[in-house]
């Protein structure tokens, strides 16, 4: 795997905000990495592709891909070094995977590749069961279920750990964390 694409070592139980555009990651994120005392990784690709969105120049492309891996890699690399026993990944190169099929039907082998090599003790899958909201970026308000049962697939076609949430953010929170302090708990990093 190319070395700008891999996850630094360290002892930390790292966790994946996972699903569907709008659906509530960033704001689970945010709330776990609270409740925790901890760090948590933003989406690289939010920002990157803003920016070039802004500047008129144009959408996502297949060219994008790996530039935005790399950024979400070094961002959470370098945020896993501050976390504290656990850090949460609003994304990952899995959704990055995941995009790349569902937009060009294809992916780049370095890509899955490292998509597939760094390692997640989980993936939290969001419900579509909040309300869509629109941005510059997303565009896939009629699909969600579609979309959602890609993602799931995904995990499933990998056999990755994963709990699914629903319900607003104190609902999810409740579902989550006794999964997270178990997983901290198993892994003695308390």
């Amino acid at each position: 795997m190319e070395r700008k694409l891999q996850q630094s070592e360290d002892n930390i139980v790292r966790v994946v905000l996972y699903g569907p555009e709008s659906t509530g990651k960033t704001t689970l994120a945010k709330a776990l990495a609270k409740h925790y005392n901890t760090q948590w990784v933003p989406e690289f690709a939010r920002d990157f592709l803003q920016a070039k969105f802004d500047k008129g120049e144009g959408d996502c492309t297949m060219d994008d891909l790996l530039p935005i891996a790399e950024g979400q890699i070094s961002t959470e690399n370098e945020l896993a070094d501050r976390a504290n026993k656990v850090l949460f990944c609003d994304t990952d190169l899995l959704v990055t995977m995941v995009y790349s099929e569902v937009y060009y039907q294809k992916v780049d082998p370095v890509l899955e590749k490292a998509a597939l090599e760094n390692h997640y003790d989980l993936y939290i899958l969001t419900g579509i069961d909040v309300p869509w909201v629109a941005d510059d970026l997303r565009d896939k308000p009629d699909e969600r279920d579609e979309m959602y049962d890609f993602f799931k697939g995904i995990l499933i076609h990998y056999d990755l750990p994963f709990i699914t949430v629903k319900g607003d953010e104190e609902q999810r929170l409740k579902k989550v964390i006794p999964v997270i302090d178990s997983l901290i708990k198993g892994a003695n990093r308390e």
